[in-house]
């Protein structure tokens, strides 16, 4: 009897002293990188060091500038963020030429190395041989290109990756996954610059949005397939299941590169989201579930290619002056800097009580 209590006597002690140590540590459960788009066309959001510190405090490792913002940069200095920086596509045509790209690489990239971590440049956003950005179109290849070789002349080809932004209207046939392709009159564009990445070892970035294809198409795609909330398969391509529209979206991508039969090329998810409110199928809640199972998904990959996507949500902040009224409402926080949604980015979970450091790793609930 007496051993049993200098047992448990033992045992209560030892996990008084664990939860004395939680006041003075700090907890950290880790998941998946999420990396957020940083937009600022609104005339009511926070200073550039204001942004960068939410990045921080909420544990959002990766940022995407759109454009070479000095301020932005210049307050991204030694914060520890990856960055994708974004070339706009008004620059396109300049960067054509040579020395314009080595001067921009000179501005841009060189006199914030490495004490900005930039990650990847993203050389134009959505530019289309077909539509409306169809003039900028020549302009693509030739400023990656002359990009990448500014980097590679000063031995950062290896550490900062040179590649371009594409929208999914370039996918000419993506049901069922495994026969994607590209459009036929998009080829001549795009095989070029697969062979560049291929050659680079560069990835492809890609704006990913079911919310698009759902509230084009609500007739064949259901809310459930769009949001990761179906129980069951929907889509069998063979013996892949697809339970969800963004894996069956990105991996008719992945099969539209293969089928180039150029080389492997890596995607990384430049954008994804859905609005809260402005046009048809955008409630907090479905914006709320979507961005929240996208987050846990992207840990697991889609059945054609597993493991990790790197994926960037649109976008940090309700952005007031963008064109039209859907446009404004994907953020993740409003510009007062209140989180719109009440999930973490990642998996991951932090308590502040002092300066320590004590690692824990368990499952979550929502990993369950």
């Amino acid at each position: 009897m007496a051993s049993f209590f200098a047992t448990t006597k033992s045992t209560l002690m030892a996990s008084l002293m664990l939860l004395l140590a939680l006041f003075t540590v700090n907890i950290h459960i880790a998941g998946a990188q999420i990396g957020i788009c940083y937009g600022m066309m609104g005339n009511n959001l926070p200073s550039h060091k204001e942004v960068i510190d939410l990045y921080k405090s909420n544990n959002i490792k990766s940022m995407r500038l759109y454009e070479p913002n000095q301020a932005a940069l210049e307050a991204l200095r030694n914060s520890g963020l990856e960055l994708m920086l974004g070339v706009p596509n008004s620059d396109l045509q300049k960067l054509a030429n040579n020395a314009n790209a080595i001067q921009w690489v000179q501005n841009n990239v060189l006199n914030f190395w490495p004490s900005v971590n930039i990650k990847y440049i993203a050389v134009g956003n959505e530019v289309s041989p077909v539509g409306g950005t169809s003039s900028l179109a020549q302009f693509v290849l030739p400023a990656i290109q002359n990009i990448y070789q500014a980097i590679r002349a000063k031995g950062l080809h290896d550490q900062i990756k040179v590649s371009t932004a594409i929208d999914m209207t370039l996918i000419g046939t993506s049901y069922p996954p495994s026969k994607g392709s590209f459009r036929s009159d998009v080829r001549s564009y795009l095989d070029p610059i697969i062979g560049y990445l291929v050659y680079a070892n560069a990835p492809l970035f890609a704006n990913v949005y079911p919310y698009f294809s759902y509230s084009g198409n609500p007739r064949d795609i259901s809310l459930p397939y769009a949001l990761f909330t179906s129980p069951n398969v929907v889509v069998w391509d063979g013996s892949r299941g697809y339970q969800n529209l963004f894996d069956a979206l990105l991996d008719s991508l992945h099969a539209a590169i293969d089928s180039t039969n150029i080389g492997y090329v890596k995607v990384v998810v430049s954008e994804s989201g859905w609005p809260s409110e402005g046009g048809f199928g955008t409630t907090y809640d479905n914006a709320r579930v979507y961005l929240g199972n996208l987050i846990q998904h992207v840990k697991q990959g889609t059945p054609m290619r597993p493991g990790l996507i790197e994926t960037y949500l649109f976008a940090m902040f309700d952005e007031n002056q963008k064109g039209n009224e859907i446009e404004k409402h994907f953020g993740v926080f409003y510009p007062n800097k209140q989180k719109k949604y009440p999930f973490g980015f990642g998996g991951e979970r932090n308590l502040e009580i002092g300066s320590s450091v004590f690692n824990v790793s368990v499952p979550l609930k929502s990993d369950m």
